[in-house]
């Protein structure tokens, strides 16, 4: 099977979850995630008309990034009716010492899990002169390995409101929503629970901090995104059902 039969059969299944949920596909991002892949793999995927590409790491996304921009320029004539412009996504854990790399690559980040990192993204970016729209990284599972602020029951959301609070009022970033990576599970609606609890977070962020619009739901990937879809995903996280195996 091509990499354009990948593409549009992940755009089929998006097309179906929204169907269920009475939604618009215009509605869901496709966010191509391409790490350990090459940049001929992010080039053939941007020729078959993918713009938003997530990346999970900053090391191996600065060369990459840079090739890629280098090589877009070479493309000009097949796509002189397109938007020529890719929207680079970390979606991945950022160490703050990376924060600064992050800022220079990267056109939205999805993985904001501390409020120290909310805070250094903050200051880097009003350094830069520019505005980052950011997500926050949820654990609503609770599973020790997982990044993100805790948040799984009604004490640690209202403990965590006045952070959330603090990070909102800051310059140089812009909060959109939220971000979750659910369990590994074998069936993909057994992480409908954790997809709902993100979206009834954000329903309440909506009603007790409208300082946001908290418009992003970014979660589902290969395995569950349908379902995350039926549950309100605005960005879905897709590696392996467009690349195949990872080596």
């Amino acid at each position: 099977m091509s990499l354009a039969d990948h593409i549009a059969r992940v755009q089929d299944r998006i097309a179906r979850g929204c169907a269920r949920a009475g939604r618009d596909p215009a509605t869901v991002t496709l966010v191509a995630i391409s790490k350990t892949f090459p940049a001929e793999a992010v080039l053939e995927t941007f020729r078959l008309g993918l713009r938003d590409f997530g990346e999970n790491r900053v090391e191996e996304a600065e060369e990459k990034i840079s090739n890629i921009k280098c090589q877009i320029s070479n493309l000009q004539p097949e796509i002189k009716n397109q938007k020529s412009e890719i929207a680079w996504h970390l979606v991945g854990h950022l160490q703050s010492r990376k924060a600064r790399e992050a800022v220079e690559l990267f056109d939205v980040i999805h993985s904001v899990d501390s409020v120290k990192l909310a805070n250094r993204l903050s200051r880097l970016c009003v350094e830069a002169g520019r505005v980052m729209p950011v997500l926050l990284e949820c654990n609503v599972s609770g599973e020790e390995s997982k990044y993100g602020f805790r948040v799984t029951n009604v004490a640690e959301r209202d403990a965590w409101l006045p952070e959330v609070e603090a990070m909102l009022a800051l310059p140089g970033v812009r909060v959109e929503g939220l971000m979750t990576v659910a369990p590994i599970v074998a069936d993909p609606n057994d992480a409908r629970p954790y997809f709902r609890a993100l979206s009834e977070l954000r329903d309440h962020l909506r009603v007790h901090l409208p300082q946001s619009d908290w418009h992003h739901l970014s979660m589902g990937m290969t395995h569950d995104f349908e379902v995350a879809i039926e549950q309100g995903a605005t960005l879905v996280r897709i590696g392996r059902a467009i690349f195949g195996e990872r080596q």
